[in-house]
């Protein structure tokens, strides 16, 4: 949780692999492959948030928004616009952990220009990021909508639109709207809901083969933990990047001593604000995850999160040179 900011050498990767990733980490997005043409990521902060102002601005019947911080005048002025303009947008904000008070002010701004704002409820927190579109289009992401970390932020955000995909989603938020406990689960198989996410991002560092890379804002799940060191232990090669922080500490050093390559950046660098695994993700079997979800037994067994798992080589590629170049400019001393 970015608010604290703690939710803010020799290396093993190659020259021609760091000198790749170094190229590709400027790309705004991956284009889909004809295969995954429902499937597309943007990659921050080089994308910045330009594409959820023009999917907004484009909207012409539906919006709905869950978010767990809203602090950008021009996505919030994009959604009066569209309510003044006669589309139906619905809010769903954090209550919890404090962020009210984070949130009151966009909130106040959206209730005057006609949008439709619920609080979620304030035994839970709403950690999720995503967005629909004319119940047609689904945007998941693992960084809030906050504009002064727009520029300093490592984040990731993945358009949908799976059919099956978007119906789930759509389905939860308007049964979080009113308070109404949702059926998680729906939807192609592809999303990763919590609370009562462990199962599936266990399942994905157990299916690799070959590799695992991972970037996580927090390091404090023992089933996560243990997962990563197993994968370690059996001959695949984990990568685990993360910006430094000393709560993380003996978390970070377990897992070194397990066999997992554990880089840390510093605050003056990129903050590793994102959420994902990508297991082979240089092979044809690759698959990949994306979400909110931290490395937390909160995050994973309490919090309302929203996570897409993919094989889309879109996606893959894109994450394989993004976080070996995170990797690369990381540090073993944390």
């Amino acid at each position: 949780m970015r608010r604290t900011r703690h939710a803010r050498s020799a290396l093993s990767v190659t020259l021609i692999i760091a000198t790749f990733a170094a190229l590709t980490l400027t790309a705004p997005m991956a284009e889909a492959d004809t295969s995954t043409s429902a499937i597309r990521i943007y990659v921050e902060p080089a994308a910045g948030y330009g594409f959820i102002d023009r999917a907004i601005g484009h909207a012409r019947h539906t919006i709905e928004l869950s978010m767990y911080e809203l602090e950008d005048p021009a996505i919030e002025n994009d959604l009066v616009a569209r309510a003044r303009a006669g589309v139906e947008v619905r809010v769903l904000l954090d209550s919890d952990y404090g962020i009210s008070s984070v949130n009151e002010p966009a909130a106040a701004v959206l209730r005057q220009g006609g949008v439709r704002i619920v609080w979620a409820p304030s035994s839970q927190i709403f950690h999720a990021k995503y967005l629909i579109t004319d119940g047609s289009t689904l945007y998941v992401g693992t960084g809030n909508f906050t504009a002064q970390y727009y520029s300093s932020t490592r984040d990731f955000w993945i358009t949908d639109r799976d059919h099956n995909d978007v119906a789930a989603v759509s389905a939860t938020f308007s049964a979080d709207f009113v308070h109404r406990n949702p059926q998680l689960g729906s939807g192609s198989g592809d999303l990763v809901w919590s609370p009562g996410s462990s199962t599936a991002l266990v399942g994905l560092i157990n299916s690799a083969k070959h590799s695992l890379l991972v970037e996580n804002e927090e390091m404090n799940s023992t089933t996560i933990e243990s997962a990563l060191e197993s994968a370690a232990e059996r001959g695949v090669d984990v990568k685990v990047v993360m910006t430094y922080d000393s709560q993380w500490h003996d978390a970070l050093s377990r897992l070194a001593k397990s066999g997992v390559h554990v880089r840390v950046l510093s605050a003056a660098q990129v903050y590793i604000h994102a959420k994902v695994i990508c297991a082979d993700c240089n092979l044809n079997n690759a698959r990949a995850f994306v979400g909110s979800e931290n490395f937390s037994t909160s995050s994973l067994d309490y919090n309302r999160e929203l996570g897409i798992m993919t094989p889309a080589a879109s996606v893959t590629r894109q994450l394989w040179s993004t976080v070996l170049s995170d990797y690369a400019q990381g540090s073993t001393r944390f």
